[in-house]
């Protein structure tokens, strides 16, 4: 999911403007990604927890091998995904 789409999902689902929704989940994305940055771990119900295991400095950037646990009533809640080899829509 690209951030567009993020945002045209939130709009349908709240029903709020897309010009006043958009800032708010700008201002989201950035906490989060300065927070993941500084190691912190996120407890975000229903997203779910998220931790980071190990991180790896590149000449580009960085990789983080994060675990991200969901509660079981998420999990059961989400459409099913398409196996790894298959493509979406298809």
């Amino acid at each position: 999911m690209k951030k567009k789409e993020l945002i045209d999902s939130v709009v349908a689902r709240s029903g709020v403007k897309k010009k006043d929704a958009k800032p708010v989940i700008e201002a989201m994305l950035a906490v989060l990604g300065e927070q993941v940055a500084a190691g912190r771990e996120l407890n975000l119900m229903p997203f779910g927890k998220l931790r980071i295991n190990r991180v790896k400095q590149m000449s580009n950037g960085r990789v983080m091998v994060c675990k991200l646990r969901q509660s079981t009533a998420v999990v059961n809640a989400a459409p099913k995904l398409a196996p790894a080899d298959e493509e979406p829509g298809a």
